[in-house]
């Protein structure tokens, strides 16, 4: 099945640069583009794409905005891939605590890009555990240490923080069944435990809440 994808970007190269290298893609295809977010919500009732290439700065409505509306408006959103230009942008911090399912620097290889938006397309999320850490370092820090936090910190069961905190060292499941000496299953179990427990979308989230609450410290 085709995977189709909305580009968001205020540059029209930036734009025919990203048509370019997913149209030479036989799984792949442009739906459509739009120069800013706030052409976003019309754009994906109309073309249902099932990955959004967004844009973090734009004139008008900004990346993080759009998101937000999306997964606020939309019943089955389109997974969305926030592509910034600078790795440590507290616009890319604001996306992925919204709930994008990843970033992308717009100086990623090509290759690299038809690899994130098949893997989010696929269910995967796209975490990078090094820029998440200097992320949260930057812009997060332990908010939330009592409230929410507290109560989250006390209900993941042992299996369960030790699951979370190789998920924010980027292991996949399979990684952490291997290191904890179970099943994959299990291991997705315990994820699904932990997102529900966080009250959060996917694995970035998770880990960015991790963070902010103190129960991982960047350093």
């Amino acid at each position: 099945m085709t995977i189709k994808v909305l580009l968001v970007d205020d540059e029209r190269l930036i734009r025919a640069g990203l048509a370019a290298i997913i149209n030479a893609e036989d799984d792949l295809a442009v739906a459509g583009e739009a120069s800013d977010g706030s052409e976003v919500p019309d754009a994906v009732a109309r073309l249902r794409p099932d990955v959004v290439l967004m844009d973090v700065r734009m004139p008008r409505l900004d990346g993080i905005q759009a998101t937000r509306h999306i997964l606020d408006t939309v019943r089955e959103p389109p997974k969305i891939i926030v592509v910034t230009t600078f790795e440590n942008d507290e616009y890319v911090y604001d996306a992925l605590k919204a709930g994008a399912n990843g970033f992308l620097l717009k100086r990623t290889r090509p290759e690299e890009i038809l690899q994130a938006v098949r893997m989010v397309a696929h269910g995967d999320t796209l975490l990078f555990p090094a820029a998440i850490r200097e992320l949260a370092a930057a812009h997060g820090g332990p908010s939330g240490s009592g409230g929410r936090a507290a109560r989250w910190h006390g209900e993941l069961t042992e299996r369960e923080a030790d699951v979370l905190r190789l998920v924010a060292k980027g292991h996949s499941n399979a990684e952490i069944a291997g290191e904890l000496f179970v099943s994959p299953q299990t291991v997705k179990t315990h994820v699904g435990n932990i997102l529900a427990k966080l009250q959060a979308r996917d694995r970035t989230q998770a880990v960015i809440l991790a963070y902010e609450t103190g129960f991982i410290t960047p350093g």
